[in-house]
């Protein structure tokens, strides 16, 4: 698995970095125009070398890093345009119900459906014919020079140059592990302090002003400086070493230089060799269910049964992007501890971020739909990967299907557990294979609100598989759980004086409210 590590480092002048990054962005720009109108890039490297005046090296970063682009482009479209249908169903309802209500908002929500509709035609379109849209420098800073004042822009030529900034603010160096030090572009040396010198090859193009190299001392990254050290003596290993073993040994280091406000930065990708694993296979697991704003887990030993449960806080709504990835990995970092304490295996589900997301939608209340959109999925599996390998914990996946209805009818009431910690004890018993047959009474199933209501009893069809079983009591279940949480607010409202039926609840602006009570509300 590939690990980033990042720096700062101080340089006298950056000259030297911003030209670089200039002749970056150019051949990245052209390159992608010439792939777009359907050229080979294979094909381009020779005259690319003669007319950006670039090594061969730096061509097949810059390569490298656009066909990178472009799949990850045409991997997120697919997801895109189920996002887009979502939100134009989402958005058609709610014009249906505003029709009764002020005209100027609904007059914006038919503009926006406007928009969104020729967004997916668009989008679908792109995505039949092949056709990728990449915008250098970024969309928000491009749409800018629309609204020159509104962004704090006294004129065009002010915008352009931050225009430009963005557009040539990076550089990447492709490493490969037959290399010296991991990098011919740009070979680090170790220090005596146990610092790194980087000694960076210039394009030709500014090797005639500049030199051929430059050399950048005294690099050291506060996290990682130990694995990139580690990967540099695998290297220096593989320069000794002669024979068969010579191809196991080395590791390739790619350096990514990124220019901010505060200045440059510097970004070393490496691999790192895969720990020992210490989790154990067959003493239980630990079963961890994903959901809006926490982590639901559940220990179980061999047998399935179950022993401890832990609820891990998770809620990135109205958070930045560095204070969710902090809380996110705050969460990851409480599981991965408890693996290693316990010496058990971590099983989660396996399924893509859309589906999640829907189904999580679909069981919500409306107040959590900004909660569920600022819920980064992907980011959780991958933090626990990421942090699960370091550490050697072992991590399996099994299939979703009907994990919620099973745990809440079979496994919440006897365990005194709540429809998510009896979905992640499912999610863990799934993994042994243990039998999800249905009980022979569908009784006093928990409703969420600490009550109880009773399901009736589906036909059984012993030629099919249980699942189509527990699909059709998901159905039921959801119906009966509708009815019996709206018959019990009725009666809720029945038994309440008579003041507060007649009062109604004012309007609270704000953010979500949290466990406020009645009395609270009413005043």
């Amino acid at each position: 698995m590939s690990y980033t590590y990042q720096t700062r480092f101080e340089i006298e002048s950056s000259t030297i970095l911003d030209e670089y990054a200039q002749v970056f962005s150019q051949v990245e720009r052209k390159l992608f125009a010439d792939i777009s109108s359907g050229k080979n890039p294979n094909n381009l490297k020779n005259s690319y070398l003669q007319s950006f005046q670039i090594t061969a090296r730096q061509y097949n970063a810059v390569r490298t890093q656009i066909q990178g682009k472009i799949t990850s482009i045409k991997k997120r479209t697919p997801q895109t345009i189920i996002s887009l249908g979502q939100c134009i169903t989402s958005l058609k309802q709610k014009i249906k119900k505003a029709k009764r209500k002020n005209k100027s908002v609904l007059h914006q929500k038919k503009r926006r459906l406007f928009r969104l509709e020729n967004k997916l035609q668009k989008l679908k379109e792109d995505h039949k014919n092949g056709k990728i849209r990449l915008c250098f420098g970024s969309k928000k800073i491009f749409r800018a020079q629309f609204h020159l004042e509104k962004n704090n822009y006294k004129s065009h030529l002010e915008w352009k140059k931050d225009w430009e900034e963005a557009r040539n603010s990076s550089f990447f160096i492709l490493g490969s592990k037959d290399e010296t030090a991991g990098n011919q572009s740009c070979t680090a040396t170790i220090c005596e302090d146990g610092s790194l010198t980087l000694r960076l090859r210039l394009p030709n193009k500014l090797s005639k002003k500049h030199g051929k190299y430059l050399t950048l001392p005294n690099i050291k990254f506060k996290y990682g400086h130990e694995a990139i050290l580690a990967s540099l003596a695998s290297c220096l290993e593989r320069q000794k070493t002669t024979g068969p073993n010579k191809k196991q040994l080395g590791q390739a280091i790619s350096y990514r230089f990124k220019k901010d406000k505060k200045g440059w930065r510097l970004l070393a990708s490496t691999t790192l060799e895969k720990p020992k694993q210490i989790t154990q296979e067959g003493i239980g697991v630990i079963g961890v269910d994903i959901n809006s704003n926490h982590l639901a887990a559940v220990e179980i030993d061999r047998f399935g049964n179950y022993l401890e449960k832990k609820t891990i806080p998770l809620n990135t709504y109205g958070k930045s992007k560095d204070q969710a990835l902090s809380i996110i990995g705050d969460a990851c970092k409480i599981i991965i501890q408890w693996a290693e304490t316990t010496k058990k295996p971590i099983i989660i589900e396996k399924l893509d971020f859309q589906k999640k997301k829907t189904a999580l939608k679909e069981q919500a209340f409306k107040k959590h739909a900004r909660m569920l959109s600022s819920l980064a999925y992907n980011k959780i599996i991958e933090f626990l990967n990421s942090r699960a390998y370091r550490f050697g914990i072992a991590i399996h996946t099994v299939n979703p299907a009907y994990t919620s209805i099973i745990g809440v009818v079979k496994f919440a009431k006897r365990y005194g557990l709540s429809k998510h910690h009896a979905a992640a004890l499912c999610v863990a018993r799934r993994h042994f294979r243990f039998s999800e047959q249905p009980p022979k009474s569908f009784a006093e199933i928990p409703d969420g609100k600490q009550d109880l209501f009773t399901l009736p009893l589906p036909v059984r069809n012993r030629g099919k598989h249980v699942w189509s079983l527990w699909g059709k009591l998901n159905r039921k279940y959801q119906a009966a759980l509708a009815a019996h949480l709206r018959a019990k607010s009725y009666r809720s409202l029945r038994s309440a004086p008579a003041d507060l039926r007649d009062k109604k609840i004012p309007n609270v602006v704000g953010e979500i409210p949290a466990r406020e009570s009645l009395a609270t509300l009413l005043g």
